[in-house]
């Protein structure tokens, strides 16, 4: 009983974060050691695929995966993974915050923008986004919208997760004078 309760766990998980990690299935899972894991895993083919990232196996549900926690979303190997694998760290190193959406749509009067996810804690919402080789045009121009966001709304963090120690300096410039943290990826890991 309890073996088919954590198979469900993570199917819901895989669900819920369309791509995790061995790592990230460990800690949100107490699957224990990499062996252990990597056994739990092993036994759960018959639900789930995986493909390699980096040296890593990178997990996902298949057909009958899906079948089992109603999940709509086909996911296949794909080159954003990385993108996902980022907001997964994120959203576990912020302790599991139980209000997190993925993909949140916010739209204020003329302004429509598309966030990764989005939790609230103290009161206060967040507003995240994953940099992983997305050109620094394009994170200006969200930037700007967040920032006439905040002329209707100042109460808000915005919280980017990149890759490089340049990358997250030149963020933390162009987000002068919102609320904001910036990550690098390997932080989080």
């Amino acid at each position: 009983m309890k073996k088919q309760q954590r198979v469900e766990e993570i199917l819901l998980s895989l669900k819920k974060y369309d791509y995790l990690s061995r790592v990230q299935l460990q800690k949100l899972h107490d699957l224990g050691q990499t062996r252990n894991a990597q056994r739990i895993l092993s036994n759960m083919k018959e639900f789930i695929s995986h493909f390699n990232e980096d040296r890593k196996k990178i997990y996902y549900l298949n057909a009958n995966g899906r079948e089992i926690v109603q999940a709509d979303k086909i996911r296949k190997k794909t080159p954003q993974v990385n993108h996902y694998l980022m907001r997964n760290d994120l959203y576990i190193s912020m302790g599991r915050p139980s209000s997190w959406k993925n993909e949140v749509k916010v739209s204020v009067n003329d302004i429509t923008l598309v966030a990764d996810a989005a939790y609230i804690y103290n009161k206060l919402h967040h507003f995240i986004e994953i940099d992983y080789k997305q050109s620094m045009s394009k994170n200006i121009q969200k930037i700007r919208k967040y920032k006439k966001l905040s002329t209707y709304n100042p109460q808000f963090v915005l919280v980017w997760v990149t890759t490089t120690p340049y990358r997250k300096k030149r963020l933390e410039q162009l987000c002068d004078g919102l609320m904001f943290k910036t990550y690098l990826w390997e932080e989080l890991q």
